[in-house]
């Protein structure tokens, strides 16, 4: 959880005060840094890991996220880590599933 919210911190979104025009691209960034400090920090060879990465403005809106997906609750598992100020939300969530 404190490893995600580093990833998020590290692209200085604290700095942030309008919203750039590379989002996509920022975004991927993100997600491909986390992927590759799980990787290289747990040893979890069986797991496939799904990063997912969402950013965006604060204007007075209302977000909402839902996933599915066939789970097992015994070895199945996710971290997940928000940011937000001012200007700009931000949320990580990284799911670990096993794999035989």
């Amino acid at each position: 959880h404190n490893e995600l919210e580093n990833r998020l911190d590290e692209n200085n979104l604290r700095d942030w005060q309008e919203f750039p025009d590379d989002m996509e691209l920022i975004s991927r960034e993100i997600a491909d840094t986390i992927k590759l400090e799980c990787l290289k920090t747990l040893d979890l060879p069986r797991y496939k890991l799904i990063i997912q990465v969402s950013i965006g403005q604060m204007k007075d809106q209302g977000i909402s996220f839902t996933s599915r997906s066939m789970w097992d609750i015994t070895s199945d598992n996710y971290a997940a880590a928000s940011f937000q100020n001012a200007f700009v939300w931000a949320s990580a969530v990284v799911f670990g599933v096993y794999t035989d």
